[in-house]
């Protein structure tokens, strides 16, 4: 689990049960992305909740749960050269970074 501390003291991060999101504060825990099939069973990332693209079509489910985490790391986690810090209260425009 990866945690973000911004100099204000916002956390940012990936859901995970790896500890206590309260022992930080009242969390505010929103969903950043679906990961679903289509009809003919391509998987697809949909990251529309939080201003991005939708990655795909994946062979398997596992594929776009990867290329999801890898996006949020990457643009919303502070992954893209600015640090974790770069527009904290922002979500990125869709198709992606800044």
């Amino acid at each position: 689990m990866d945690l973000f501390i911004a100099p204000g003291g916002r956390v940012r991060g990936r859901y995970a049960e790896a500890i206590d999101l309260a022992a930080l504060g009242a969390p505010r825990i929103v969903r950043a992305g679906v990961v679903d099939p289509d009809l003919a069973g391509r998987w697809f990332a949909d990251l529309s909740p939080v201003g991005g693209p939708v990655l795909g079509p994946f062979a398997t489910r596992s594929a776009a749960l990867a290329a999801e985490e890898a996006w949020l790391a990457r643009v919303l986690l502070g992954d893209r050269g600015g640090g974790p810090d770069a527009a904290p209260d922002a979500p990125p425009q869709a198709g992606g970074a800044s």
